[in-house]
């Protein structure tokens, strides 16, 4: 069962060839116009998935040593994610579907990121506590099944990986922000500075990093230029404000897990790459916790884990049918039928 997929969710462009649930090969194209901008511009986005969605296809099949013919699936981010991004892999995957008479599976990209572990032969068993931690959402998981999830608890503003992005920029060290962060808080003190904590009214499990964000802003605002110039004062502060972000994280996982009994956790997202994170998770081990981190490679937006997604979503759908029509329906209308996060 050979799947072609595509993701082009934001500003990475990638197309990925697996059979069954083994990667053949994963093509990442990371655009690089928009680090001088602070943030992805979305036109600028699109346009670039346009310009290489076909060559990063053709790479990702010549490596997998696939035929078009050979394909039995295609799959491709269908939401959340830039609309004009979206539109680009969204209709490509699409029209080769329909041109090959082969059946097209829409997948939540979210969704994707919750089983990427999967890809790194290492399978949570049923049930696990999901920590989906990107740059657009942070979210809370109980993964009963693969078609049951209930969601705990989710960002109500900024997600972590904004929250970092946002801190780098205050501090001067460019964008992305959060491996900029990881870096400089490897030598910096995390108890310099003791940043607060979101408490949500009626929520246990929700998550808002807009609060720490702006005592962040405060606190470079009021601080004496001669502390500012201290050689580890951005180390410091970096180390601070990761350890913050890094404990609401790690306490909210750890307390869902004691709440439905559970004792298998899966990170999985773009900031499951920081350090701090994978540290202070991969301590539940001695306390007999199964906790999974997908490989650096699966971790970031990438087309393998929509694909290993499409076709557990195939192989799992009692009526298959749909998928051979999806490539004939809007996004709108594939989702109400069938994704069902």
């Amino acid at each position: 069962m050979i799947t072609l997929a595509i993701e082009t969710s934001c500003d990475e462009t990638s197309a990925a060839v697996l059979n069954k649930d083994k990667v053949l090969s994963n093509i990442i194209l990371s655009q690089q116009d928009h680090s001088k901008f602070g943030g992805i511009v979305p036109e600028l986005a699109s346009r670039s998935h346009l310009e290489s969605i076909v060559s990063v296809t053709r790479t990702a099949l010549l490596n997998a040593g696939i035929n078009l013919k050979d394909i039995n699936l295609i799959s491709a981010t269908s939401e959340p994610g830039l609309i004009g991004a979206l539109l680009v892999g969204l209709n490509f995957a699409k029209s080769l579907a329909a041109s090959l008479n082969i059946p097209f599976i829409p997948v939540n990209h979210i969704r994707s990121h919750l089983y990427s572990n999967f890809l790194c032969n290492q399978k949570a068993i049923y049930p696990f506590i999901g920590l989906i931690v990107s740059g657009g959402h942070t979210m809370l998981v109980l993964v009963e099944d693969f078609n049951m999830h209930t969601v705990l608890g989710n960002t109500i503003d900024d997600a972590a990986g904004e929250a970092f992005d946002k801190a780098a920029k205050l501090l001067g060290l460019g964008y992305p922000g959060g491996a900029q962060i990881d870096n400089s808080a490897k030598s910096g003190n995390e108890n310099f500075i003791r940043f607060p904590k979101a408490k949500i009214k009626n929520s246990k499990y929700d998550f808002s990093f807009s609060g720490i964000k702006t005592s962040l802003l405060y606190y470079l605002r009021d601080v004496s230029e001669n502390e500012k110039s201290r050689a580890d004062f951005v180390n410091d502060v970096c180390s601070s404000f990761q350890k913050t972000v890094t404990d609401d994280l790690f306490e909210k996982t750890v307390s869902a897990c004691s709440e439905f009994n559970v004792k298998k956790i899966s990170v999985s997202g773009g900031v499951s790459a920081n350090s701090e994170m994978r540290k202070k998770f991969n301590q539940l081990k001695s306390r007999n916790f199964e906790v999974y981190f997908p490989e650096i490679q699966y971790a970031t937006d990438n087309a393998a884990m929509i694909g290993l997604c499409g076709y557990l979503s195939y192989i799992s759908a009692d009526d298959k049918t749909f998928f051979k029509s999806a490539s004939l329906l809007t996004p709108a209308k594939a989702r109400l039928d069938y994704e069902k996060f």
